[in-house]
Parts: structure tokens; sequence; C-alpha cells
């Protein structure tokens, strides 16, 4: 007799449910962050970075003009299989409608210019980087605003400020034992605080102190007072030049040589931006109801007198400074975001290589396509993908890992700390964030 064994086809069981609730709850999409944020930068943030540039003129500024317009994204030659299959990156060409305008002549041409190709993400929030699946971790960054501080001297606090930009020159008060307010400029050589405040127009003493008379009023302690009496400067011209010589000691100071450097410094905003985040803080805590706009997001004479003001109240009243390591006092810089600022860095290598060429080319004949070239666009956004502290190969190990991978936050990377700082910081912040890990 067989020793075979029969069988059965397996019994397949109705199963029931007498719960009265029929839907289970819906599961939240656990990768939103990494989608979302390379959507918006491909819908706004590609044209953020145009508008900044456009128009770009020659040295002279009088003969042409080149404006970035529409753009729009080929389709991909690779499907991300095949692109995984061949090791090249699953990525679509960049292109540009660009306008160069003949001021001369009245000559416009128009033509399409191609900007580099820009790796796709996949549906799983990856991107497939020569055939190798890589995830860019989100970075967890001090927030650009203002921040209060104090130190402890002959057993009495004093208190300052950092103002932190999204782009650009740091500022750093303080205030000394005597009651003198000082401001360190993208941390040079200190000068009295109403220096600076002279060269953002407010002029004369009486003008100063009266910004300042509703809260410098402490009995014993006149703050206005002591750091106009420090402050060598008596008008705007003085105070200009006064600023300049911390910024730039050693070259020749004039006034119009330090009205344009204040107004490249903190009124261009090319090189200086509080970036949304900066002037929603600001206008939370000083009660602003400033629009969020590219006009409003650079450092406003409003704004300095408020935190000067600020400094002040505080230096009276002795009340908590803030916490610069707080987590409400950072904020989580995702992969768009990301892209852009390396994007940005591509663009002004681009707007060099442009005016060289409007300066040394015959005007008549050019073309968009003669002025721009995509190399520098090409090397920043590979940099990005293939060589950043951010841009990692995924973990494969299980579902879990890759999942938590992408939900991952790095204090790393560009604007970031270092390796030598991270030690003390880093430990608890990740043991806050990410318990279970």
């Amino acid at each position: 007799m067989s020793d075979s064994k029969i069988i059965l086809p397996a019994v397949i069981r109705e199963r029931r449910t007498f719960t009265p609730l029929k839907d289970a709850i819906p599961l939240p999409d656990l990768i939103e962050i990494q989608r979302s944020s390379y959507d918006w930068f491909f819908a706004e943030g590609l044209k953020e970075l145009f508008d900044e540039i456009s128009p770009i003129r020659d040295f002279i500024g009088r003969d042409l003009e080149l404006y970035f317009l529409d753009y729009k994204l080929d389709d991909p030659k690779f499907d991300e299989v095949t692109a995984r299959a061949k090791n090249t990156t699953f990525e679509s060409a960049l292109r540009v409608k660009t306008q160069l305008i003949n001021k001369r002549t009245g000559e416009i041409k128009e033509q399409q210019v191609y900007l580099g190709d820009f790796p796709i993400m996949t549906p799983r929030g990856t991107f497939v980087i020569n055939g190798i699946e890589r995830v860019v971790v989100s970075q967890l960054i001090r927030s650009a605003g203002v921040f209060f501080t104090s130190e402890l001297m002959r057993g009495r606090r004093y208190y300052g400020a950092k103002i932190i930009p999204n782009r650009g020159a740091w500022l750093e008060f303080e205030t000394d034992a005597n009651n003198v307010i000082w401001v360190k400029i993208d941390r040079k050589r200190k000068v009295a605080v109403t220096s600076l405040i002279r060269s953002f127009g407010i002029a004369d003493n009486e003008s100063i102190k009266a910004k300042f008379s509703e809260v410098d009023n402490h009995p014993d302690n006149h703050y206005i007072e002591a750091t106009l009496n420090k402050d060598v400067s008596k008008d705007e011209a003085e105070g200009l030049i006064e600023v300049y010589k911390r910024i730039r000691p050693g070259d020749l100071a004039t006034v119009d040589n330090a009205k344009q450097l204040i107004h490249n410094m903190f009124f261009n905003f090319a090189r200086y931006d509080f970036g949304r985040v900066g002037r929603y803080k600001l206008n939370q805590r000083f009660g602003f109801n400033i629009p969020n706009t590219k006009e409003t997001r650079i450092l406003r004479p409003e704004d300095l007198i408020m935190i000067v003001r600020e400094i002040i109240r505080l230096n009276n009243t002795q009340d908590e400074p803030d916490d610069i390591d707080h987590l409400g006092n950072r904020r989580v810089r995702a992969v768009g975001e990301l892209v852009q600022n390396k994007f940005r860095v591509g663009l002004a290598r681009l707007e060099r290589i442009v005016k060289d060429r409007m300066s040394t080319q015959d005007i008549a004949t050019l073309t968009p396509n003669q002025l721009v070239n995509a190399r520098p666009i090409i090397g920043a956004i590979k940099e990005f993908f293939m060589s950043s502290q951010l841009s990692q190969f995924m973990d494969q190990t299980n579902p879990l890992a890759e999942l938590e991978h992408k939900r991952r936050l790095s204090a790393m990377g560009p604007g970031g700390l270092s390796r030598e700082r991270a030690e003390h910081w880093f430990g608890w912040t990740l043991s806050i964030l990410c318990s279970g890990e």
C-alpha cells in the first residue's frame, strides 16, 4: 500500500465582523513630506529662483537683458525599472523659455534653453541615481528669525540678540556692564548699535531717543543714553562710515561706498533673505501684520528698532531668554528646499558666465542658447545627489527600515552642525524626536 498522503483542498471560511464600525481608520501617508516637498520645488521653488535671477544684465546694464520665463520638464528617457537595469539615473530634462532683449535696437529673441537633467522622485519617495536607490534625508536646522540671549556679569543678566537670516549676514547684539548695546555684523568687530540705526536712516539723537522712550525708562539704567555717549558718529553719514570701517577694515571708507554696502547687505533680496519662516516668526514675535513677500523678507528699519526695544525691555524685566536649542526654534528643511538651495548655487555660477559672454561676444548676433551654459547647474545638482551628506543609499534591510530612513532627520549637512559640534547636541535631540528607534 502506498505511503502517499492525500492533500485535501483548503476550506475557505467566511470572516464575519460584529463591530458596528465598518471602515478602519485610514492610514496617513507616512512619506508625504518627501513627495509634497519635491512637488513644491517643481511647482513653486524653481519659479522663485528664476524670479530672483531675472533679468540678467550685462556689466554696464545698458545693452542686454536676459529673462527666464516659463519652464517645463520633458518626459523621462527611461522609466524607473529601466533606469535601474541600465545603471543610469531616473531623470528628465528641464527646459526654460528665455527672452533676450537688445536695449539698443529693441530686438527681442525668444528661445527654449536646456538647463540639465533633474532626478525624478519615485512613488515611494526615493531617487534612482546611477541605478541605485537613494533617499534625501530631511535636515533639522536652526530656524531663521531673532533669538534673545543673556550673559551673567557682576551678578546680573545682560541681554542680547541674534538675527539669523535664511541668507545673508548675521547680526549679534550684546549689552555690556556699562549698559551700552553693541552689535557685531557678520562676526566682525563690534560697533555701537546707534551707529547701525543711523546707517538705516534714523540719524539724529532726538529721533533715536524718541524710538525707545517707552521702554528705556528704568530709573537707574538708561541704555540708549549710554550707547549714544559711546557712539562716535553723530549723523547718518558718520554712522555709515563707522559701520563700514567695522565690516571692511583697511578699505577707503566713503559715504557712497558705505551706503551701497549697507543697502546690498540688508536691503537687497538677492543677498539678504529672512525666508518665509523668518518673516513669519518676526511677525509673531512683535505682532507685525506684514505680508510675507519678497519685498518684506529683508531687514527693515522697523525690525531693527523692535529688536533693540526688546533687548532693553529684557534688561529691565530680567525675563528668561530664548532657548536657542529648543525644538520650537528649529525647523525641518525637506528635500525640495535642499535641492532649491543647491540649484541657487548653480544659477549664481550661470549668471556670472552669462554676464561674461554678454560683454565679450557680438550683441547683434547673440542668442539665449549661446549665452546659457547648463554645466554649472548640472554640476550642482549632480554634486548634491551623489555626494551630499543628506543624499544616502536607502536602507533596504526591511520595509520598516526603509520607511524609517525616509522619515529620518539629520542635523548635519550644509547650514547644520559639523561633526565636531554635533557630539553634545545630537544624541539627546534624536532621542526626543525618535524615542522608539
